[in-house]
């Protein structure tokens, strides 16, 4: 790897873990909370649409993991009393996901991190500096997004 690559490799990798620690730092400070980043994540998916439910499979395509892994967060977080489910009036099979008062603080916190989190990185910025990072962040996640998307991508080594 050139020196170029090695670096922005450890920088990724670098960021990845700070933000996922910093992440973890929030939740901690919370005394009674007792969740995962996941958790928090799904949290996150049910509370976008404010008001309005959410079904399971929703939930599943928004967070791009299967309907099994939905269903049994989904349980937890409705045993721990964060979310409410009902059926859905209209479709009888559907399962319908909102948030408690409690899911919602939590998720207004994790809100307010992230505000936080991008008015501190964005602090002192020109606007052509922030016109760069977006368009860096927003190519690296056309790429991912890319790589995702493809069902014959293999690893080289």
């Amino acid at each position: 790897m050139d020196v170029f690559s090695e670096k922005l490799n450890n920088l990724l990798v670098e960021t990845f873990r700070d933000i996922l620690k910093f992440e973890e730092k929030m939740l901690n400070s919370f005394d009674q909370l007792n969740l995962s980043i996941s958790e928090v994540h799904m949290l996150e998916s049910v509370g976008k649409s404010g008001n309005t439910p959410k079904t399971i499979s929703e939930l599943s395509q928004d967070l791009s993991i299967t309907l099994p892994s939905v269903t049994n967060a989904i349980k937890k977080l409705e045993a721990a009393g964060y979310v409410q489910k009902t059926k859905s009036s209209s479709d009888g099979r559907s399962v319908l996901v909102e948030l408690t008062r409690k899911g919602q603080r939590v998720d207004a916190a994790h809100r307010y991190f992230h505000r936080q989190m991008v008015g501190e990185l964005s602090r002192g910025l020109s606007a052509e500096d922030k016109e760069h990072l977006m368009r860096g962040i927003e190519r690296l996640d056309n790429f991912f997004k890319g790589k995702l998307d493809e069902t014959k991508y293999e690893l080289k080594i």
